[in-house]
């Protein structure tokens, strides 16, 4: 295993969320103490909202949180199967950060048009304090997938054609996602263990190319880790 992946296997998905929950708390808080303000992406999916969740029941700095996105999918506003419908009502709905430091993307404008705006955002933003991603059984992160190719100058990109819907979308590209003192895979169920495993053996998946300068810790529960011995 790469020096550079750290993998931590715990007994289910309550638990990943209990250790993601843990880390972002213990980043915010040095972020904040070093520099007075924190800047996290987020991921979508249903691996993070229970994280999510549990963020909302915390006590934490929240005036001096940034919340960014990772990808958005094109969809109207209050969409339901938007990243930032599930985020707001999970956790950002029921906390203190102030509104406008939560960036959300307007993917109801059009994948490009939403791209193009978006990297304006990111750009007054690198490096990132934390990013959390999630991935998918085929080994994509953020809205970045097998096959499609992007470029590599831009830090936010217009997807199309997904493999599944919707097929628009926005998501950040690695040059953006790769600039962040912490990064944070969460990676949970059966349907995760031959993703992990060809990440793990060097496989070209979207996670390989994935740098991150302190390292990428991976929280995974048994089912998704089973592989990985």
């Amino acid at each position: 295993m790469s020096r550079q992946i750290r993998w931590h296997r715990f007994p289910d998905s309550e638990a990943v969320a209990a250790e993601a929950v843990g880390r972002i708390l213990d980043a915010a808080r040095a972020a904040i103490a070093d520099q007075g303000e924190f800047r996290i992406v987020l991921a979508g999916g249903g691996t993070p909202q229970r994280a999510y969740e549990s963020l909302a029941e915390q006590n934490a700095d929240w005036p001096h949180w940034h919340i960014y996105l990772g990808d958005e999918r094109c969809l109207p506003r209050d969409d339901a199967e938007r990243n930032s419908v599930m985020i707001a009502r999970a956790w950002l709905d029921r906390v203190q950060v102030p509104t406008r430091q939560i960036h959300w993307i307007a993917a109801e404008r059009g994948a490009r048009a939403a791209a193009v705006e978006y990297e304006s955002v990111i750009r007054e933003a690198l490096p990132f304090d934390l990013v959390l991603l999630g991935m998918g059984e085929d080994g994509h992160t953020a809205s970045l997938f097998p096959g499609h190719a992007h470029d590599p100058e831009r830090l936010v990109v217009p997807v199309f054609q997904a493999p599944k819907p919707p097929p628009e979308r926005v998501s950040l590209n690695y040059p953006a996602l790769n600039q962040c003192r912490s990064l944070l895979l969460m990676a949970t169920g059966a349907a995760k263990q031959a993703a992990l495993e060809g990440w793990r053996d060097g496989a070209a998946l979207p996670v390989n190319r994935l740098h991150c300068g302190s390292g990428i810790d991976v929280l995974m529960d048994e089912a998704a880790g089973a592989r990985l011995e």
